[in-house]
């Protein structure tokens, strides 16, 4: 856990469903406590990202929809309605401790593009010179691909890479990987630390995700492999309550650890 609580720079992607209850309207009460966690480990000299899903659930729920929409352009307008919400909401609580933020809206274009993606790793390192806090999601009113990065946790590992980060961070509705699915089988435990990915872990990932969200262990598994191909750690764990990242950069067993392969 050395790495995990030695890490200075920290990317935390949050999923639709810590961000929303199941009625698809946003949580306040949890997205106050994460902006609160968040502030407290920036002021103790961590860098943070924040990859925030969301747009699109809480757009469903503000629209009114009972579950996540299924056609490109009600995607759109849910997201364009949601992101709105989300962005709202972030800078009114960051705000509240001192902290600033910024929007990046991202395309897969945007990331492949040689020159576009220098530039967003030139934009990030001086928001971070500035102290901002980047709120990253996908440009989901834009882009035509059905939620292109998986919920944003492959997009999540993206931008640690492009940030070099030390650490990712994926906040979730589960407590880690398990040996099974716990909703199922009562013997089923969590896997604390993952040194290499193989097939068999890989297996132990099953279809999960919920009304309004996208990803599933997956999704999570695929995007520690991006981060552990270029030497930064993830840690999956449940959202629910966000002051457990204070436990886990402490240097304490939360989630499940999936270590670099470099």
């Amino acid at each position: 856990m050395n790495t995990v609580k030695d890490a200075k720079r920290i990317v935390i992607k949050v999923g639709t469903s810590t961000l929303t209850h199941s009625t698809g309207k946003t949580n306040i009460r949890r997205m106050e406590k994460l902006t609160s966690v968040i502030s407290d480990l920036q002021n103790s000299g961590h860098e943070t990202v924040l990859v925030s899903s969301g747009a699109i659930g809480v757009g469903a729920g503000k629209l009114g929809m009972k579950t996540k929409p299924k056609e490109t352009a009600d995607k759109q307008a849910a997201a364009t309605v949601g992101q709105c919400e989300l962005m709202f909401m972030y800078d009114k609580f960051f705000s509240e401790y001192g902290q600033v933020v910024g929007q990046v809206l991202l395309t897969r274009s945007d990331i492949e593009d040689p020159e576009r993606r220098v530039n967003l790793m030139n934009n990030f390192e001086k928001l971070f010179n500035y102290g901002v806090i980047p709120i990253i999601n996908e440009n989901d009113c834009v882009a035509v691909d059905e939620i292109v990065y998986g919920d944003n946790d492959s997009l999540s590992a993206i931008v640690a890479k492009m940030v070099s980060a030390d650490l990712l961070i994926i906040l979730t509705d589960i407590d880690g990987l398990f040996t099974a699915n716990p909703k199922e089988d009562e013997t089923a435990h969590i896997v604390p630390v993952v040194h290499e990915l193989t097939d068999e872990i890989m297996a132990l990932a099953g279809p999960s995700g919920t009304k309004l969200g996208t990803g599933g262990m997956v999704t999570k598994l695929q995007a520690a492999k991006i981060a552990g191909d270029a030497g930064i750690d993830t840690v999956i764990m449940n959202g629910a309550d966000p002051t457990d990242l204070y436990k886990l950069l402490d240097g304490r067993q939360i989630g499940t650890v999936i270590k670099a392969s470099k």
